[in-house]
């Protein structure tokens, strides 16, 4: 065991790495439920994302056209979502299993031809001085373009949910959808943008895991990471910043636990691979008592005729 081989910066900058995939998908999810909707089909969308995005990058050479595509394909993955939810009224958390189901398959058949195949690579965004500092440099400014629009992301649906009006709309519509009915807003046009973010989130969080973070297709390659943002919202008490906090922490469990395997720690691999998501259960069995965050509506169907 040689715990002086991991180097604590580059440990650090792993850690942004890794949960930006996770921070993606977990606020749009958060704003999907923020309207009162819950959609278990992240790791769907997300997978479908990654093929996606993949492909167009490899077929056309440019990564910026790949993520571009993949929440373009998280968006019209989502649909089907919408048409089974909104449309056809159906079970909310059935639907949602169901749509990770169909991508998990759908993604297998469609990336048979791009197994071993490397993407082209999107370069960091290097700023002048801050990427040359000590330690603060290659943590905070050495990354790509991804990772920093995830966290402007953040900001964006922290501001819009707090301070303007389509904000106040969406927590309405996720709180009484009946009344915000009764007021004009079109709950069922409202939910479904919301849904469409959302699939367009997660196709960009499953494209970072294919194009960036292992850039490479593998079936099955997002690996439990929708489920993992899922709980998260739960976590973060449907509030952006602490969904950010917490997809660091579950990055960062991620990341320490793939150096810990590295060093040669005297734990069982599979224990080391599983810690990210006993945490995730921990941490909800702790929260799962506090519902007063929760949006009132969330899970439950909109009956235009009532």
């Amino acid at each position: 065991m040689d715990l002086s081989a991991i180097n604590p910066v580059l440990l650090i900058a792993s850690l942004m790495v890794a949960a930006t995939p996770i921070l993606l998908a977990a606020i749009g999810e958060l704003v999907v439920e923020k309207a009162g909707v819950l959609n278990l089909g992240v790791e769907g969308m997300m997978i479908i994302g990654a093929i996606g995005g993949f492909a167009i990058t490899v077929e056309t050479g440019s990564p910026w056209l790949g993520f571009i595509a993949s929440a373009a394909c998280g968006a019209v993955f989502s649909l089907l979502f919408v048409l089974l939810t909104q449309v056809a009224q159906a079970n909310q958390v059935a639907s949602g299993l169901a749509l990770t189901l169909f991508g998990l398959g759908l993604s297998a058949l469609l990336g048979q031809s791009y197994v071993g195949i490397k993407p082209p690579q999107m370069g960091k965004l290097e700023i002048p001085f801050l990427s040359d500092l000590p330690v603060i440099g290659p943590i905070l400014f050495g990354h790509d373009p991804i990772l920093y629009i995830g966290i402007a992301l953040t900001a964006g649906v922290w501001a819009l949910l707090k301070y303007s009006r389509v904000g106040l709309v969406l927590r309405a519509v996720g709180e009484n959808h009946d009344a915000a009915h009764a007021l004009g807003y079109k709950v069922v046009r409202i939910r479904i943008l919301a849904i469409m973010f959302g699939g367009a989130c997660a196709g960009l969080g499953g494209a970072y895991i294919s194009l960036i973070r292992v850039p490479q297709w593998t079936e099955g390659m997002t690996a439990g990471v929708g489920w993992i943002a899922l709980a998260l919202v739960v976590f973060s008490s449907w509030k952006p910043w602490r969904a950010l906090l917490g997809a660091y922490l579950f990055g960062g469990i991620t990341v320490v636990q793939l150096n810990l395997q590295a060093a040669g720690v005297a734990i069982p691999v599979e224990y080391l691979a599983m810690s990210p998501y006993v945490i995730t259960i921990i941490v909800l069995v702790i929260l799962s008592a506090d519902k007063s965050s929760a949006p009132a509506a969330l899970g439950r169907n909109f009956h235009a005729s009532r």
